[in-house]
């Protein structure tokens, strides 16, 4: 996705000598659009691409506040066999659920406990900065996870720079990483959104098996993510 800001951009007038010579007119022009093309292309910005399996978690070392009044790291959260990342949010049904679907985050503690007993990290992320000032404070962040009794870390990520970085599209989206910090899974929770679907696909489950002490196989290293979008600022 590339991010735009809003350009004014000043009509220079009064400034530019025009030339008798038609080279030296487009000279002028040339130079009076430089700065302009220069100013575009300085407000734009990559989204950094998606992680692929095989990628190692990146910017473990830096600090998020969360829920608990703590700063907590990836590398912190990262145990003997692995972690789960989701990022997530306070609002979104795909989160929360509504009339035609649970909402995923009802499955988190479950989810946090199946993978604690198998020496795996479970965090939440939320990168929803363009809402940080609302539905998405911290203080809703912190009632959020008193309200639904969250068990794991609920993690800040200000200005969205991790979910840049892990190129995280929805709430939810998660990413699975094995004990070296290497992707082994990236996409959604659980197919159970699809109301099409032949069999139920348990996604964060199978890689929490996966990487446990069953070492069971796995199906699937990647799923579409479902979900709402994450809402970044723009530049």
């Amino acid at each position: 996705m590339i991010a735009i800001q809003t350009i004014v951009v000043l009509k220079l007038e009064g400034m530019l000598s025009i030339s008798k010579t038609k080279i030296s007119t487009h000279v002028l022009i040339l130079m009076a659009a430089v700065p302009t093309i220069a100013l575009l292309t300085s407000s734009y910005r990559l989204e950094d691409s998606e992680l692929e399996p095989g990628d190692t978690i990146p910017m473990m070392d830096v600090s998020m506040q969360g829920t608990d009044g703590d700063d907590h790291t990836l590398r912190s959260e990262l145990k003997g066999n692995g972690l789960l990342v989701v990022f997530s949010c306070n609002t979104c049904p795909f989160v929360v659920g509504n009339e035609h679907f649970d909402g995923w985050e009802h499955q988190y503690n479950g989810l946090y406990e199946q993978a604690k007993s198998e020496g795996i990290g479970f965090v939440l992320i939320n990168s929803n900065a363009a809402k940080r000032d609302g539905d998405d404070s911290m203080k809703k962040m912190k009632a959020h996870a008193e309200e639904l009794g969250y068990r794991m870390n609920y993690l800040v990520d200000e200005g969205a720079k991790l979910a840049d970085a892990f190129g995280a599209k929805t709430t939810p989206h998660l990413f699975a990483f094995n004990s070296e910090g290497a992707l082994v899974f990236k996409g959604s929770i659980d197919n159970s959104w699809d109301s099409g679907r032949e069999t139920l696909e348990t996604y964060a489950k199978d890689v929490i098996g996966h990487l446990g002490s069953n070492r069971q196989t796995l199906t699937h290293t990647s799923s579409t993510p479902k979900g709402c979008s994450i809402k970044r600022k723009s530049l």
